[in-house]
């Protein structure tokens, strides 16, 4: 049976579903970032005593098939950018669209619908985080950072990097405390703006 779960965007997400499972001695088959596959077909009491139970780590079991369509959009688009060694090279629209067998437009226009901006706007979103995150890394220079994440040029991040967080990448290095918005805080309507406040 396969469930579909919200906010799950790391290892540890998955190692956390891992253990509510078994807690619940439910078996798995696949724990995957958004979806999980275990080997029962669960009734309404377990599935509410999961829902309560990953509700209680930030996470939320999906009931809506568009929710879990959305999900899976932001999965793959959270995928292609986190934990691909190079993103593909092909346009991102034909990427999510064959990677989710569903016409471009009619995801586009459900993402937009459900996140209140469109996937072009939480890809440059999430974009924007891995910046920060491989600048604390201080292991790739700028040059290989705007490669791997596909901007034309060092320039064109600089200027995406300072227009999304009011910031310089070099101003963001020096920051004392070095704010990162957590991946599934991405794309929620109070968070139109990034928060530089420390994240935990």
């Amino acid at each position: 049976m396969k469930l579909c779960i919200k906010n799950m965007v790391s290892n540890r997400c998955k190692t956390a579903v891992r253990e509510e499972l078994k807690k619940l001695g439910l078996h798995y088959i696949i724990v995957d970032l958004g979806e999980v596959e275990i080997m029962e077909d669960i009734s309404a009491e377990e599935r509410e005593q999961l829902s309560v139970a990953l509700c209680a780590i930030g996470l939320e079991l999906l009931d809506c098939k568009k929710a879990m369509l959305n999900e899976k959009i932001k999965n793959v688009i959270t995928d292609m950018i986190y934990y691909s060694d190079e993103l593909p090279r092909v346009k991102f629209s034909d990427y999510i669209s064959e990677k989710l067998k569903h016409n471009y437009t009619y995801l586009s226009n459900l993402f937009t619908d459900m996140m209140g901006i469109s996937i072009q706007q939480y890809m440059m979103m999430l974009k924007i985080e891995r910046v920060k995150e491989l600048l604390l890394y201080d292991e790739l220079n700028m040059t290989e950072i705007s490669y791997k994440l596909q901007y034309s040029s060092v320039a064109a991040l600089s200027n995406q990097f300072k227009q999304i967080t009011g910031l310089t990448t070099s101003e963001f290095k020096q920051l004392k405390n070095k704010g990162r918005t957590p991946i599934e805080e991405l794309g929620k309507p109070t968070e139109r703006v990034m928060s530089y406040g420390m994240v935990g």
